[in-house]
């Protein structure tokens, strides 16, 4: 059997070996792809267990990859910057990894020093990416505006942090809608519960 028969035959194993290892299908697809590639451009070598071989190469490449992506994490939590920390939960491939209690400190952060309409702002230009165009379209607020409302966030969440109290529960729906934008990619639920938000602090006013 040819080293490409060899692939074609184990190729839907070892993808479930990687995708059990690295939760994410893209990465898993990638690092099969990979270690078959390094493997046929060794050139020819005499091998026994050809499954055996490639199970334990991906096996070894796939624990690679999450050292790098845990070093990752680690770096930019060790960087303080919120809104970086957000955007790791962007990333289905570092879904797995275990962030929960670093999400619950950045939102709590927003929601606690950022008024509802900063917060919106921020969230949506800084983590996904929206253009001041579409914020003035989603907000009925001018680009100007928007950008100095971003520019107030900023600064707002540079300031001493260490009064925040992280125990206290969340009372919204912000962390699951913030969840569902990052995990499923429905934004909708996340800009309406941000807009309900802002509302009912302008009602207040």
């Amino acid at each position: 059997m040819s080293p490409e028969q060899h692939f074609m035959r184990y190729k839907p194993m070892l993808e479930a070996i990687a995708f059990n290892m690295v939760r994410s299908k893209a990465d898993a697809q990638d690092i099969v792809q990979e270690t078959v590639l390094k493997w046929l451009s060794a050139g020819p070598k005499k091998i026994e267990n050809t499954k055996a071989y490639l199970i334990s190469a991906v096996r070894n490449n796939c624990l690679t990859h999450i050292n790098a992506l845990k070093h990752k994490k680690e770096e930019l939590l060790g960087q303080h910057n919120l809104s970086e920390v957000l955007k790791l939960f962007k990333e289905s491939n570092l879904a797995h990894l275990d962030l929960d209690i670093e999400l619950q400190k950045a939102l709590k952060t927003l929601q606690t020093k950022l008024e509802p309409l900063e917060r919106a702002i921020f969230v949506l230009k800084e983590v996904f990416d929206f253009d001041y165009e579409t914020l003035q379209e989603t907000f009925d607020k001018k680009k100007d505006h928007c950008r100095q409302l971003l520019c107030r966030a900023k600064k707002k969440l540079s300031e001493e942090t260490s009064k925040i109290h992280f125990e206290l529960p969340d009372t919204t729906n912000f962390r699951e809608n913030f969840r569902k934008a990052c995990d499923l990619g429905h934004i909708a639920d996340l800009i309406s519960g941000l807009k309900q938000e802002v509302n009912l602090n302008l009602a207040k006013g």
